[in-house]
């Protein structure tokens, strides 16, 4: 599956799983930028089982990356109390903002990948799901470096407030950068 140096490839099905999930943000070395409209605690594969993505996340911070995480509402229940079982990850390695106009997906990894695309950082989106029970998705993948610089420029377009001043969700925005 792993493409060539600069390719940009359309994918569905497990292929997201296996590339966005895998390739990609298992192995960050430095940075994690996610965005989403929902934020679930799915399971990444570890070895011949599965493991919360939280857990890998610690694992990661260990390492040094860090994650910048963009959703459109607070996470689960469900993911907000794993994530507390990780004070690494809620103390200087993951920041969250939340924006009730945020619909994008986009994963961005050490600068270098980007995912565009329809699924959400959800089991049936980019998650571990059997075929049978994951969401029809599909998405663009690419290690081209403009594509890539594009994409990190709207993430932080978005990350800095720039749509903030003029949001008509202002009064219910919890937590406005600007």
């Amino acid at each position: 599956m792993t493409a060539s140096p600069s390719a940009t490839r359309i994918l569905h099905g497990s292929e997201l799983h296996e590339v966005v999930i895998e390739e990609q943000v298992l192995n960050a070395r430095s940075t994690v930028w996610i965005a989403t409209a929902d934020l679930k605690d799915m399971h990444v594969r570890s070895g011949r089982r599965f493991k919360p993505v939280l857990n890998a996340f610690d694992d990661m911070a260990v390492r040094g990356v860090s994650f910048r995480i963009v959703h459109s509402a607070l996470p689960s229940s469900h993911f907000r109390k794993t994530l507390e079982e990780f004070p690494r990850l809620t103390g200087e390695a993951m920041e969250l903002q939340v924006c009730p106009r945020s619909h994008m997906k986009l994963v961005i990894v050490d600068g270098s990948f980007g995912y565009c695309g329809s699924a959400n950082f959800t089991g049936a989106g980019l998650g571990a799901k059997s075929p049978h029970k994951r969401n029809l998705e599909v998405g663009v993948v690419s290690t081209d470096p403009e594509w890539v610089r594009e994409l990190i420029s709207l993430f932080d377009r978005f990350w800095i407030g720039e749509y903030c001043d003029e949001c008509r969700l202002r009064e219910i925005c919890p937590d406005p950068v600007r």
